[in-house]
């Protein structure tokens, strides 16, 4: 831990400027930094209590909008049309961090001249919410802080907070091909934000989600103090893992339970048109593979197409498999309880594990895994997106009137089912605050993209979005109920942004966490965070009198 561990700070308090006046620092930021009146006392603060005289060491770190980096930095981990452009709100300042005294001291600055924080890791927050705020902010970009330490013996790792999912597994890989961490399908999520709201992936039914592998962690507090496991207390160490790290401190580092995998995994994949029964076998799919074997995952991807040749439209069922064994284990495993998915030797390919990532992350198996470290991805982010869980199979009846709501919609829909139990069901809905388990088949996540589009306001675009919120509506039949179940990692506004009493704000915050959860956070979050600094528009909110008189 070595690496983690902080630059003295003498008393946990800010130091007075040593070096340079006010005025003549002001002088240095207008003609280094090209600062706005806005944020020059924030700067200043920077600079008066870490940065001392090194203006050229705060130019390569701390950047506004008068910078010529500002937006290449800020747009670096966007890559979403809905907000790449000039109407979005930008932050105040970004800054980049190499170590923890300095989010400290930008913590302590931000709050006090009157910014609100952002805090970014990878940036896949569907809902641009670590990139843009309606107040004046300042984003702290982590992508400096992502250093992985794998243990082997001990079988964990130490990750930084601004590490990206590939970054992970590369080093994994790296030291053993006999251990993993049961996380995400793309790998340029955060680490940070996937853990924060719990994670699942391809090992979710082996193993549970991401966060309840989480064993230790490092976290800045609302006063820049720093807490692990021990001295946080088991409440607030339950609230980051799964209710939005967010909404309570700033994660600097993850201690992660590795756990272990086969050296050859096997993938394969199978596409069904309609005409080729893709109905009734996704039909048998709802019941076959969530209850089957731990060792198996077979994820679904579903789009509309045109008949070659034709104008009349049909459906794509793609099914992507991975199995913790051999082909020669699998085979007669799928024969027995899946012979309509019809998986031949010929399709199978036995992989390493950290090449069925790279598979799953919309690359070849034989692509360099060096490509884990580009921090670039396959997976075009630009769109609109809905999560619902189903714990009931959708029937077939259900299912046909489900191709035709798709049909209505121009092809830039993907549907996908990622299929839960195993482990997962295992696992009380209070263990984390993520409480999607026992019962739960599989996510159904919709989305369209604007991929075609100059912005996701052209009239293509907007119907594309109409279809989406009247495609979620129109499943409310066939997805979980009482309450109708979100994802928080998938966070949607269309859920509601209410947070001025409980009523309000259970409207979205029950769907993520359910009421018993989403009350314990609300009376941890007044306890850690009582004056609510840490917010978002779906944050974990403080309320003036205590949730016993709601």
């Amino acid at each position: 831990m070595k690496k983690f561990q902080l630059i003295s700070f003498s008393l946990l308090i800010l130091i007075p400027a040593l070096c340079f006046s006010t005025v003549t620092w002001g002088a240095a930021l207008s003609t280094i930094l090209d600062v706005t009146p806005d944020s020059e006392d924030f700067l200043s603060c920077l600079q008066s209590n870490y940065y001392s005289n090194n203006v050229t060491f705060i130019s390569q770190l701390v950047f506004t909008p008068a910078n010529s980096s500002f937006l290449p930095i800020w747009e670096a981990r966007v890559k979403n049309l809905r907000f790449i452009k000039s109407s979005t709100s930008k932050p105040s300042v970004i800054v980049t961090p190499v170590d923890e005294s300095q989010i400290r001291t930008t913590l302590l600055c931000s709050k006090k001249h009157g910014y609100e924080m952002r805090v970014r890791c990878g940036g896949h927050d569907l809902e641009g919410l670590s990139s843009t705020a309606d107040v004046p902010f300042v984003m702290l970009d982590l992508t400096n802080m992502r250093s992985v330490d794998v243990d082997v013996a001990n079988r964990t790792a130490w990750v930084q907070g601004g590490a990206v999912l590939g970054e992970v597994y590369y080093a994994i890989s790296q030291k053993t091909d006999t251990l993993y961490f049961p996380a995400g399908l793309c790998s340029t999520v955060g680490v940070g934000g996937y853990l924060s709201g719990g994670g699942y992936g391809n090992l979710i039914r082996k193993y549970g989600t991401g966060a309840d592998n989480v064993v230790d962690v490092r976290f800045m507090d609302v006063n820049g103090n720093i807490l692990d496991r021990k001295s946080m207390g088991e409440d607030l160490f339950w609230a980051i893992r799964g209710g939005g790290a967010s909404s309570f401190g700033i994660v600097l580092a993850w201690k992660l339970r590795l756990v272990p995998v086969p050296e050859l995994v096997t993938i394969f994949s199978v596409n069904k048109t309609l005409e080729e029964g893709a109905t009734e076998i996704l039909h048998k799919f709802q019941y076959v593979v969530p209850n089957g074997d731990k060792n198996l995952s077979i994820r679904v991807t579903i789009s509309s197409a045109y008949i070659t040749n034709t104008t009349k439209k049909t459906i794509n069922v793609m099914f992507n498999g991975i199995y913790q064994g051999t082909i020669d284990t699998l085979l007669p495993l799928l024969d027995e309880r899946f012979p309509e998915l019809n998986v031949t030797r010929e399709i199978c390919e036995e992989v390493r594990m950290v090449q069925a990532s790279l598979v799953f992350g919309g690359y070849t198996s034989n692509t360099s895994t060096e490509i884990l470290l580009t921090r670039s991805s396959n997976i075009i982010l630009n769109g609109k997106n809905k999560l619902d869980y189903v714990r009931t199979p959708i029937p077939i009846t259900g299912l046909k009137r489900i191709w035709r709501k798709v049909f209505e919609n121009d092809g830039s829909e993907v549907l996908y089912m990622h299929p839960f139990g195993g482990k997962n069901d295992e696992y009380s809905e209070t263990a984390i605050p993520y409480p999607h388990r026992a019962g739960v088949l599989y996510q159904f996540h919709q989305q369209v993209t604007f991929n075609d589009q100059i912005s996701d306001t052209t009239p293509t675009s907007l119907r594309r979005i109409n279809w989406l919120r009247s495609f979620n509506e129109y499943i409310t039949p066939y997805v979980s109920k009482n309450p109708r179940e979100a994802y928080s990692n998938y966070n949607d506004l269309d859920l509601g942004v209410g947070s001025e009493t409980y009523e309000e704000a259970s409207v979205w915050g029950e769907r993520y966490w359910k009421r018993s959860n989403f009350k314990k956070l609300i009376r941890i979050k007044a306890i850690v965070d009582p004056e609510n600094f840490f917010k978002h528009p779906q944050s974990i909110p403080v309320f003036s009198k205590s949730l016993s008189d709601v």
